[in-house]
């Protein structure tokens, strides 16, 4: 590619006020056209400091990490031109928006369509992630390995993609299994995948997921179902 590439930012945001600012104003790469909030409807200010620190905000009210993803890629594939690669990442300042392009530099050489952020191979600070999470990690990418004969070591929200391969993936996940959709739909079809280290910060702020047993329990079970479910399909 003999130019910069035209690269659009996906953040699905639910209650990140005391991050969205950091996060929005932290995305400084040349390349980066657009960063999309899609505020997934939160009750503090989310919006409203996104709004101010530049982002491009959008509403989806339908609760669910899935379902926000969706309507950002709905907003990106509507900009002309569209953008050669999409990133995705969350509002909650855990991901280093300076390592955006390692992430995208495989796909810029055209040696990959999908590239995963691995926090499990970059560096984690200390108390970035629950001991459920990593065991989660682990056990949901052996699967991975075992059932699609492919090994990535982590589901991580730091990701980034072509967006042809991306509107190919057909993503229909609307809560906890769409990271892990995105990877064993990007295998089914035959992409070529590939995982870049990534750093990993304590969040700001209590997670939705993690930060409490009942989202821990909702999400294990809906990896785990989503890799068996996609397996199974002929």
């Amino acid at each position: 590619m003999n130019r910069l590439p035209i690269v659009d930012v996906i953040i699905p945001a639910f209650n990140e006020a005391p991050a969205m600012e950091q996060v929005v104003t932290g995305i400084r790469h040349p390349f980066v056209r657009h960063v999309v909030v899609v505020d997934n409807g939160s009750t503090d200010r989310t919006a409203e400091i996104a709004a101010a620190a530049g982002a491009l905000v959008f509403h989806e009210e339908r609760r669910g990490y899935g379902y926000a993803c969706l309507k950002g890629i709905e907003v990106i594939t509507n900009h002309q031109p569209p953008p050669d690669f999409v990133v995705f990442m969350d509002g909650d300042f855990s991901d280093d928006a300076d390592e955006m392009a390692q992430l995208i530099e495989p796909l810029v050489h055209g040696a990959a369509d999908l590239v995963i952020g691995s926090r499990a191979a970059g560096h984690r600070e200390k108390g970035s992630m629950t001991v459920p999470q990593v065991f989660g990690n682990w056990l949901a990418t052996r699967m991975i390995h075992i059932l699609f004969g492919f090994r990535f070591t982590d589901l991580g929200p730091f990701r980034a993609l072509r967006t042809e391969a991306l509107c190919s993936l057909g993503m229909r996940d609307k809560t906890y299994g769409w990271t892990v959709e995105m990877q064993v739909r990007a295998l089914r079809k035959g992409l070529r995948c590939t995982e870049v280290p990534v750093s990993y910060r304590r969040r700001i702020g209590t997670s939705k997921v993690s930060g409490t047993i009942k989202g821990t329990i909702l999400a294990g079970y809906k990896i785990i179902t989503t890799i068996l479910i996609h397996s199974l399909r002929p």
